[in-house]
């Protein structure tokens, strides 16, 4: 059984639901992006949107993955780092109660948040602060970090730390382990693009990218030239097209899988789901389709929830379903 390990910033998610739109124009906030703020940023975000209340979970995209694939009963350990504060013991306590190895190294500084702004139709924008996570460095890494784990996962979120990922990548690399890389943000990929291409043909074995993600990958592709494009840096290539399910490519090969139905209620945490799903299907050697099925399932799932994590009932559901789909 593969053991996967994850990378990533270690977010407490901040989840808060909007009226309407408006407020992110006034915020200066591009509606679905992810933008990195400071913390008087991040607190006026919460005083001008507050007034619905508020949840919040242990988050980041690799840490979303994660949890997916251990609610699957895989193993996995994520590697961060967290402040010493009410923030950083929540996301600490959060892993150990899913039997995730908490690989958290600790700051003096804050915990990083993210906050999660939740449109009337269920697209989320995020404001960003990374406090302490984005303190993890390439000195960080223990020496001894892969050498009990088959796959790597990481967000392409760490990008503001060049030194660290590509450190991270080539590592995992050198003990053999499968990496899978997910974009994160169309952002994030347009103000990182000659690294993050360098990165995906060099080391990534796996890359997971929505519409806007891949177009901004591309210079501008979209669909099968996208999906053809991003396939010559790497043997499997995920293209996420929201209701309209997604395409893999494995090698010359191309997949079709359908969505399935939900009821959106909050999008975030549906890529990274969509990552577990995925994964966890190929670490038991299931069937490119199935393994986009499974990562469709646990997509619709989390969409039909606040925030990016489910509770005990729907993951028994999710697990009944995984093993029948397995055989």
């Amino acid at each position: 059984m593969g053991k996967v390990l994850g990378m990533g910033n270690a977010l407490v998610d901040i989840l808060l639901k909007l009226d309407n739109d408006l407020v992110l124009e006034q915020l200066a906030l591009p509606k679905g992006s992810m933008q990195l703020v400071d913390m008087l940023m991040a607190n006026n975000v919460i005083a001008a949107v507050g007034h619905n209340g508020s949840s919040k979970a242990s988050g980041g995209s690799a840490a979303n993955t994660i949890h997916g694939l251990a609610n699957l009963g895989i193993q996995t350990g994520f590697l961060g780092k967290v402040g010493k504060d009410e923030w950083g013991t929540f996301f600490r306590k959060d892993m150990e109660m899913k039997n995730i190895a908490p690989l958290l190294l600790e700051s003096p500084n804050e915990s990083g948040r993210a906050i999660a702004l939740i449109s009337p139709d269920s697209e989320r924008t995020f404001a960003t602060f990374l406090g302490a996570a984005v303190e993890l460095t390439a000195e960080d890494i223990p020496h001894d970090l892969f050498a009990d784990y088959t796959y790597f996962h990481i967000e392409g979120y760490l990008v503001q730390n060049q030194q660290l990922i590509k450190e991270a990548l080539k590592r995992a690399r050198e003990h053999g382990l499968i990496v899978s890389l997910d974009l994160a943000s169309f952002n994030v990929v347009e103000d990182n693009l000659e690294f993050l291409r360098e990165m995906v043909r060099d080391y990534v074995d796996i890359l997971f990218a929505n519409e806007e993600e891949a177009k901004a990958f591309t210079s501008g592709l979209e669909d099968h030239a996208a999906l053809d494009w991003m396939g010559e840096l790497c043997d499997i290539t995920i293209l996420k097209k929201g209701p309209e399910g997604s395409y893999i490519k494995y090698l010359d090969k191309v997949f079709k899988v359908g969505a399935i139905k939900a009821n959106p209620i909050d999008t975030t945490g549906a890529g990274d789901l969509y990552a577990a799903g995925f994964l966890y299907g190929l670490i038991h050697a299931l069937p490119m389709e199935t393994c986009g099925h499974l990562g469709a399932l646990l997509s619709a799932r989390v969409i039909e929830v606040m925030g990016p994590k489910m509770d005990d009932t729907i993951w028994a559901a999710l697990r009944s379903e995984v093993e029948t789909l397995k055989g």
